[in-house]
């Protein structure tokens, strides 16, 4: 079968490779002059099933008003008449419930964990490298208050299977050494063994590589005008050199992006581009620096180890498709991996960098089919592309190829 898929991140270039590992002839376009040059350029870096959680939750709009008072704050809301804002955020308070908030996390947590599994399976085939580390998540709480408001979180996991440690002070400072001259900032941790890190750049990079050995045609530089469509069908994608391409399926994996084309056919995509940022700079002292992922609860900031390298990532900024770099943002960041491992290196040389995460009301993506016959989904994975990337493609390369995937794609459908 021929597959045209539009967008060549994380998420768009493991389906290259997925459905031409099945046998299909794929073309993949995209506008960048290469692959992963937007949202998955320069992620925290995490492969976090364990941290897969939906933004909304019990608690959330108390916790959001908090978070307008604080310098260093996780959440930015840029002051603007946004009517996709303000849907997507009543959609989101609306799943502000303990019965919303588990059903999605269990649904994450499930495609997430599938992924993982596929993803160690594709190293075991190819080899790949992508500066990873499988020495999971410590998530770093600062007060007893912040230990004691994860229970439940720990419950879904319990309920799930999945592995966590609770850990005191001396258990995270266990873990990662690096925090030895901060001891006093930590009150516990919740560390995710399973959880690995490593470079989603370098990742899809190598994946795209391996993709066109397989007979997958990239076309960078290339922008995607209109969708065409009769009956309930696509027919075609027009481009803007004024050539189009046709296939028997089409797959719409773009990101932030993806509700303006599909607009153009009558669906309604429930995703909003929230905008994170991150600073990555070199290891100078290795004894100082983390040795895999630390999330600080307080500032909702990912510190992550990649190499000889460190990669801070974090903040939120409703702001639409606004990509500017903030000097304040930057500060947050600056504090975070300052406060915590002062001695790692020169943070304050280090590129700055911002993208748009793709952000579904209630968390889950949107995997599967669509109300157009031969168009699938692939995309609003938010800040969790680079998790649920692996099995997010496979599951979809086996919909396409006409096989029962190993997950249930039902709760990732538009109509769940």
């Amino acid at each position: 079968m021929r597959v045209v898929i539009l967008g060549a991140g994380v998420i768009g270039v493991s389906t290259a490779y997925y459905l031409a590992k099945a046998g299909h002839d794929v073309t993949v376009i995209e506008r960048q002059s290469g692959p992963a040059l937007e949202t998955s350029f320069a992620n925290a870096g995490e492969v976090s099933p364990g941290y897969s959680s939906p933004w909304a939750a019990p608690g959330l709009p108390l916790k959001a008003l908090k978070w307008l008072f604080m310098r260093h704050r996780p959440l930015v809301i840029r002051p603007a008449v946004d009517l996709a804002m303000m849907a997507w955020g009543i959609r989101l308070l609306a799943n502000c419930t303990t019965y919303r908030y588990e059903l999605n996390k269990s649904r994450m947590l499930e495609l997430a964990r599938y992924s993982r599994d596929c993803l160690e399976a594709l190293r075991a085939d190819t080899g790949i490298a992508y500066d990873q580390r499988m020495q999971g998540t410590l998530q770093m709480f600062r007060t007893q208050q912040q230990l004691d408001g994860a229970g439940a979180d720990i419950a879904v996991l319990q309920k799930l299977g999945i592995a966590h440690q609770i850990l005191d002070r001396a258990g995270c400072l266990a873990v990662e050494p690096g925090l030895a001259g901060v001891a006093e900032k930590i009150a516990g941790g919740l560390r995710l063994p399973g959880d690995e890190t490593g470079d989603c750049f370098l990742f899809t990079n190598a994946m795209a590589a391996m993709a066109e050995r397989m007979g997958v045609r990239f076309r960078y530089q290339t922008g995607i005008l209109r969708l065409e469509h009769d009956r309930g069908r696509l027919t075609g994608v027009t481009l803007t050199d004024g050539t189009r391409e046709t296939a028997e399926s089409y797959v719409l994996a773009l990101g932030s992006y993806s509700p303006l084309l599909a607009r153009q056919v009558g669906i309604g995509l429930p995703i909003y581009p929230v905008k994170g940022y991150s600073l990555t700079f070199a290891v100078q002292n290795d004894g100082s620096a983390p040795q895999s992922t630390i999330m600080d609860e307080t500032y909702k900031v990912a510190v992550t180890r990649l190499g000889g390298r460190v990669r801070v990532g974090g903040t939120a900024e409703l702001n639409g498709y606004n990509t500017a770099l903030r000097a304040s943002r930057r500060a947050t960041l600056e504090h975070v991996v300052g406060d915590l491992f002062p001695d790692a290196g020169d943070f304050r040389t280090g590129a700055f960098w911002s993208g748009l995460r793709p952000m579904t009301p209630d968390g889950p993506p949107f995997l599967g089919a669509s109300p157009i016959a031969n168009l699938y989904l692939n995309t609003g994975h938010g800040t969790l592309g680079w998790t649920m990337a692996a099995g997010s493609a496979r599951a979809l390369a086996d919909l396409i190829s006409g096989r029962t995937p190993d997950i249930d794609l039902n709760g990732f459908s538009l109509d769940r």
